[in-house]
Order: structure tokens, then sequence, then C-alpha cells
């Protein structure tokens, strides 16, 4: 799998930032708050678990942050949810 960067409130796969292959991006949200808003996985990626290394990355980054998520992206969401790892940077 491709290397996962780190850009402007977004981590992505791709060799540009502006149009890449595979992203997750977030806001940040009050001061120990992140919103997670939208994942996206291009075609050529799509059944490899990218959009899942995606969001268990965006939660290394809350964690070593000190921050909570929000996820408001459906499919972020419910993949924290049922994920019992990552509930404690799971807002309530």
């Amino acid at each position: 799998m491709a290397d996962i960067k780190k850009g402007d409130h977004k981590f992505y796969i791709g060799a540009d930032e502006q149009e890449p292959k595979a992203e997750i991006t977030f806001k940040e949200s009050g001061h120990n708050e992140l919103n997670v808003d939208h994942t996206y996985v291009s075609e050529e990626l799509r059944g490899e678990g990218v959009a899942g290394k995606l969001v268990e990355k965006m939660v290394s980054y809350a964690r070593d942050e000190g921050k909570k998520i929000d996820p408001t992206c459906p499919y972020a969401k419910e993949k924290m949810e049922k994920t019992p790892e990552y509930h404690d940077v799971l807002t309530k």
C-alpha cells in the first residue's frame, strides 16, 4: 500500500495533495476536538482497506495531539463506533 502523507487538514495517498488517490479530511473543532468530515478512496484503490487505514492514521494523529474525534463523515463514524480500540478518542 502507498504511504499515507500528512497534508493541510488531511491525510492522503498520492503524489498530489490537491488530487489525491485517497484522503481523509478534518477540521479543528474547538480546542481539543477534530471533526472528521470526509473520506474518499479512488476506484483504483477500493477494496484494499485504504479507508480503514486512513481512519487508523487519523486516530493515531488524534492520540498524538491529545485530541478527540467527532466524526461527521458517515464512513469514519461507523468505523470508529464499531472499533472498540478507537473509542478512547471518540467524542461522546
